[in-house]
């Protein structure tokens, strides 16, 4: 079947201004598009017939190419691989948005990633808990919002260029095919406005420091309303007690001079009560005993950490006299070999030393 003249298609003569050209399709657009004719397959095809028409005599050249030769000078240069509603859309996107009041060809783009640094406390960051934050937020104006009259509210501008079609954000607009009140008393004028928004976040159990939690689609506002996402980045605060490494944990005790010279037992603190670890008698100072299991469950999986306790044997000061006289006693009955084995190691070799020099 042949195809009918591109200007018959249209209703409009030969020497039709483009301005005339274009309200006829818009007027016949509208009758025939497929949203207002569902299940109606000649009005899809009239509506493909009136789209394909449109595109070729709306360009100078191709409408020139065609006055010269017809349809065959032409025939390549019309692709409809979407169907004629995706046609419309995308390649007259301006008239859709005038006709139906769409906005389907407006540039959007995804907002800025944000980051939070969070401070937690060992505890928090071991066992896990939720936290409220509070975040600066930028957020669109209900105020007046105005269709962009220099795209047309598609948020883009189309340049034409022989059988290619570019196009670029619309710099009036910014892409968002609206412009805001200038006089709306909100913003004053900006489209935008900045507040703080409430978050709760879930610190899971295990997390160490510099560890990030990615909150989805809480990050800044972009044109056409998509956000960019929020990163937490956890902080541990330094605890009184224990310094962690990795799921294990460490802790100084002091140990009395008593206790390490005849042994006994200590209570030391873990992160859910007390443990007591048995001191045998002779321990030396920075001696490391080790709570198995104890210590921290990794955030991915695998073995609880344990906590790795350093005595720190404690020198008695400020002494009475009967300390002293009790300490002098004591002195005076050490022998360096049976009783201080690393004092008699360290007299040795400094008697060697001194025999050398």
């Amino acid at each position: 079947m042949s195809k009918r003249d591109y200007y018959d298609v249209l209703g409009v003569p030969r020497d039709v201004s483009k301005d005339d050209l274009k309200k006829a399709y818009r007027k016949l657009a509208m009758k025939y598009h497929p949203d207002r004719n569902p299940d109606d397959d000649k009005a899809a095809e009239k509506f493909k017939e009136l789209s394909e028409a449109y595109e070729i005599l709306s360009d100078d050249q191709k409408r020139q190419t065609y006055n010269s030769f017809g349809h065959d000078g032409v025939n390549s240069s019309f692709t409809n691989s979407q169907g004629a509603a995706d046609a419309f859309s995308d390649i007259f996107g301006d008239i859709f948005s005038d006709i139906f009041g769409g906005t389907s060809s407006r540039s959007s783009s995804r907002g800025q990633d944000l980051s939070y640094n969070l401070e937690v406390d060992l505890e928090e960051a071991v066992f896990g808990k939720s936290l409220n934050i509070e975040i600066p937020s930028k957020e669109r104006c209900n105020g007046l919002w105005n269709r962009c009259s220099y795209c047309g509210g598609s948020g883009v501008i189309r340049q034409q260029q022989g059988f290619f079609s570019m196009q670029q954000t619309c710099p009036h607009c910014r892409g968002e095919g609206e412009i805001h009140d200038q006089d709306c008393s909100n913003c004053n004028g900006v489209g935008f406005i900045s507040k703080n928004k409430k978050l709760s976040v879930k610190i899971p159990a295990g997390v160490d420091d510099g560890d990030r939690i990615r909150l989805s689609g809480e990050g800044e506002l972009g044109r056409g309303g998509s956000r960019g996402d929020l990163y937490i980045s956890i902080n541990v605060k330094k605890h009184k007690i224990f310094e962690r490494d990795g799921k294990h944990l460490y802790c100084e005790v002091p140990l009395d001079f008593a206790d390490a010279a005849l042994g006994g037992s200590i209570e030391v603190p873990t992160l859910v009560g007390k443990a007591k670890i048995k001191i045998p008698s002779g321990t030396q100072s920075h001696k490391i005993f080790r709570l198995n299991g104890k210590g921290i469950k990794p955030l991915r999986g695998g073995r609880v950490g344990d906590i790795l306790v350093r005595v720190i044997v404690e020198v008695p000061v400020n002494l009475n006299s009967k300390q002293k006289d009790l300490l002098n006693d004591f002195k005076a009955n050490m022998s360096h070999e049976d009783n201080s084995p690393l004092m008699s190691s360290w007299l040795n070799s400094a008697k060697d030393f001194f025999k050398n020099l």
